[in-house]
């Protein structure tokens, strides 16, 4: 065998390994995991977790992960803990223990201290008969199934299984919550992430930037607004402000006979494709790919369509979409 097959062969079989490992930690799943969440759930505090070595490192990914998705919680090293930062827990907060053993003697001050302080401890271990589980008034145990490397040295197995836990906590709350992409972005207002969950609204022109002009503006003036305000085109404007058509480089083409002896609304495409302000630009993008637009009109149907803005591919594929 090469040594790229002997690569490989291991590869797969720690990936089989975690695999199997995660699908004993579902079918084991019981009351005990709703019982943490109605915890979660009630707390009015935050959820701090706590961990050492690599469920520290686990435990950095859950705390970030229920913040990010509607459950405010921080992470707290339990050596710092003991020097100082058990000041960061109060009344109404719920900790969250990690420890694979259960038996990190850097928890000892944090357990103690909920213990004293009567606040809520959700224990995450494997072993049932240790120090940590026996203290928590919650138990979240994952399957003790060995480690990925066959010594039990190398936690594999039993940091996939903590942090799949840990993510199966996340977003039960956020379903619960009905916590939704809009609020995720709020949470995640930068990169590509923030450009996906990016709403019309935020990339919109507006205002003074807007090509418009009424139904009885003749197109010579019409042509002037177009050329103006740079997009190319120019919405219409009914008399009661909504917006009756649009006018297009095509519209212009059709209508080139007599162009400027005529008004807007002779030369217009009529009702044209609109998006709503709080759409999600991902929307508008493939409104525009399927109807082979460059930009939107942007109004709102309850607001008696009035055009509020003027979406364009161009700021889509600046924010990173496309």
């Amino acid at each position: 065998m090469t040594d790229t097959e002997k690569f490989l062969v291991t590869a797969r079989q720690v990936i089989t390994d975690e695999a199997n490992a995660l699908n004993s930690l579902a079918e084991g799943l019981d009351e005990r995991f709703a019982e943490a969440v109605q915890l979660i759930l009630q707390a009015k505090g935050r959820i701090i977790v706590s961990g050492i070595g690599k469920s520290g490192h686990i435990g950095h990914k859950i705390a970030a992960t229920l913040a990010s998705t509607g459950t405010p919680a921080y992470f707290v090293h339990p050596a710092e803990a003991s020097h100082g930062d058990l000041g960061m827990l109060s009344e109404g907060d719920v900790v969250l223990a990690i420890s694979n053993s259960g038996e990190a003697p850097e928890l000892a001050n944090l357990l103690a201290f909920t213990r004293r302080f009567a606040i809520p401890l959700i224990g995450l271990s494997s072993k049932m008969d240790s120090t940590l589980m026996k203290q928590a008034d919650v138990h979240l145990q994952i399957p003790s199934m060995g480690e990925a490397c066959g010594f039990g040295m190398v936690p594999s197995i039993s940091t996939t299984l903590t942090l799949a836990m840990g993510d199966a906590l996340a977003i039960a709350l956020m379903k619960h919550r009905d916590f939704r992409p809009e609020n995720f972005r709020d949470f995640h207002p930068g990169g590509k992430l923030g450009a996906q969950l990016s709403k019309v609204r935020d990339l919109m022109h507006a205002d003074g930037a807007l090509p418009l002009v009424s139904e009885s503006t003749p197109m010579a003036d019409a042509l002037i607004e177009i050329s103006q305000k740079g997009f190319g085109v120019a919405g219409v404007a009914a008399a009661d402000g909504a917006l009756a058509g649009i006018i297009t480089d095509g519209d212009l083409r059709r209508h080139m006979d007599g162009l400027l002896n005529k008004t807007a609304a002779e030369v217009m495409t009529a009702d044209p494709a609109t998006i709503a302000p709080g759409a999600m630009a991902q929307e508008a993008v493939a409104v525009m790919n399927q109807r082979k637009i460059t930009c939107l009109f942007v109004v709102d149907p309850e607001k008696g369509r009035k055009a509020e803005g003027l979406l364009h591919i161009h700021d889509c594929l600046r924010a990173g979409l496309g």
